[in-house]
């Protein structure tokens, strides 16, 4: 019978966890059994009752459920910082995006808008404020195509047929998604940088193998790993 380790994680640590898999689930006899999608959604998960052993979420997250008793405070640890990005399919131009103008012309310019839950999605959060900051919100109206989590969004991304799409997402779910190419972080003023923690549920059913799968991801080994997949 395969035991189970049971992860909660926003989608920024996918391709993290995913770099890290065979390794952990060699030296432990565990299988990750992860599910990666908007923080939001994956704090509410937790709090609801679902089981899990390891949660990674932004760091105020984390330290919310740290306060409210879900996650064990003692275990947490920072993988890095992941930027907020914009992408565009593989071998489209790339757009100016050196300051908050040349954003805004590049976004009123795209016939498609791809990006994660603005309610619960970090990255999705902050970019709905970004085109409301703008004045894009309204403008810019059936060409946005939210979806529920970051790699959801720029898989339609790569697979859209508009003629000049953008998305916008954590940097680590952009650089693991075939078809799609990190153009460049959001400019100054529009810019936003997430720090995502682990830490192990309190009600974890392998606590040790979550401590174990921690270390491996934040180790000073794994720091050229990070920096690869986006984490700064």
């Amino acid at each position: 019978m395969t035991r189970t380790l049971r992860l909660l994680s926003g989608g920024a640590a996918h391709g993290l966890v995913e770099a890290v898999q065979p390794a952990f689930e060699t030296e432990t006899g565990y299988a990750i059994e992860g599910t990666f999608s908007a923080v939001g959604a994956m704090r509410d998960r937790l709090v609801a009752g679902e089981p899990a052993d390891l949660v990674i979420l932004s760091r105020a997250l984390v330290e919310a459920l740290m306060r409210d008793g879900y996650a064990d405070g003692e275990s947490a640890r920072d993988l890095g910082t992941v930027a907020t990005a914009i992408a565009v399919r593989a071998g489209d131009p790339i757009p100016a995006l050196d300051d908050a103008e040349a954003l805004h012309h590049a976004l009123l310019a795209a016939d498609a808008v791809h990006f994660p839950d603005p309610a619960k999605a970090t990255a999705g959060i902050h970019f709905a404020r970004v085109l409301e900051k703008l004045g894009l919100m309204d403008h810019l109206g059936d060409r946005l195509h939210p979806a529920p989590n970051g790699a959801t969004a720029m898989r339609a991304l790569a697979a859209s047929r508009a003629q000049q799409p953008l998305g916008c997402t954590q940097a680590t779910e952009i650089l693991v998604t075939p078809g799609i190419v990190l153009a460049a972080p959001l400019p100054h003023g529009c810019d936003l940088s997430t720090v995502y923690t682990a830490a192990i549920a309190t009600k974890a059913a392998a606590p040790r193998e979550a401590a174990a799968l921690i270390a491996m991801l934040a180790s000073p080994s794994a720091a050229t790993l990070r920096q690869r997949l986006g984490f700064t």
